[in-house]
């Protein structure tokens, strides 16, 4: 099971206790994704376009908690009449007064989540949608989003008007305000896993940097004081020089620091440094003298 579908689970589970919260949230998955039609006898009926038999549980179940609506019994026209009345049309974005509340904000994202709602696996990256088929209903989506602090954008994708989410911390946010705790421990488990491997690839990353700089730099020491060795003679080097090109030759991996620790008295890694550079610039001097 992918993860936005653990996620559509988890909410379809959860039944608020208060009546308005789960009118809210049933409004929601009606204008999304609910549909309304006339069977063979002239009696209405109302259904879900979902292939998430979750969302079409949670829809009929709280018909028949709102409403009393049972799917066993046909619904005449003025049954019908009377419960558009109560929910408003489903062309339209849903009334205002059905969510004004808080709590019943919250019914309704996670209606419009399972209706329409998806999420990519979060080991590979961050990012959640709803998909609507109106750009009315999107950006009443977007506002209803908006009101819990949460930044979202619209794009136009085909025929669909996509509210989307890019933030790791935005999407646990709005897992929190669908209230959906288990799906929302398991992605900060995962964002916690993530993190600590990119950082350990950080690390890991520049250290070998480090590493591969330290020993191009000790390549060339070598190198340099070779050439010395060979075109100029260590006994033409005052002493303090002398004794560190034998030190570097003899230890060639070595940090500067551990060089530093073969003198007596030690000396620190700047010194190690200042006359390493100082038989470099001496190497190069001979090489240009030579041409």
């Amino acid at each position: 099971m992918s993860f936005s579908s653990e996620v559509k689970e988890e909410l379809a589970r959860h039944i608020s206790p208060a009546r308005h919260c789960q009118i809210a949230e049933l409004t929601a998955i009606l204008n999304l994704c609910g549909q309304i039609g006339m069977d063979e006898k002239g009696y209405f009926t109302i259904g879900f376009q979902t292939e998430n038999e979750a969302v079409v549980r949670k829809g009929f179940t709280l018909l028949k908690k709102t409403y009393n609506i049972n799917t066993d019994f046909p619904l005449t026209e003025e049954d019908m009449r009377d419960f558009l009345q109560k929910t408003g049309s489903l062309e339209e974005p849903v009334n205002s007064l059905l969510i004004k509340n808080s709590c019943c904000q919250r019914a309704f994202l996670r209606g419009a989540f399972l209706s329409i709602g998806s999420m990519s696996d979060p080991a590979k990256g961050y990012h959640l949608e709803f998909d609507c088929n109106d750009e009315a209903k999107a950006k009443q989506l977007q506002k209803v989003i908006a009101g819990f602090g949460i930044e979202s954008k619209i794009i136009l994708r085909k025929k669909y008007y996509v509210v989307y989410l890019k933030e790791g911390s935005g999407i646990v946010d709005l897992l929190n305000v669908c209230e959906a705790p288990v799906s929302l421990m398991n992605l900060e488990n995962l964002r916690i896993l993530k993190e600590m491997r990119n950082s350990v690839n950080r690390r890991v990353n520049c250290e070998t940097a480090n590493i591969a700089k330290t020993v191009n730099a000790a390549t060339r020491q070598v190198e340099d004081i070779e050439y010395l060795k060979a075109h100029y003679g260590f006994q033409n080097l005052p002493q303090s020089l002398r004794e560190m090109a034998e030190v570097r030759l003899e230890n060639p991996d070595a940090p500067l620091k551990e060089l530093g620790e073969y003198f007596n008295p030690p000396i620190g890694k700047s010194g190690v440094n200042h006359r390493l550079r100082k038989l470099s610039e001496i190497a190069e001097k001979v090489r240009l003298s030579s041409v």
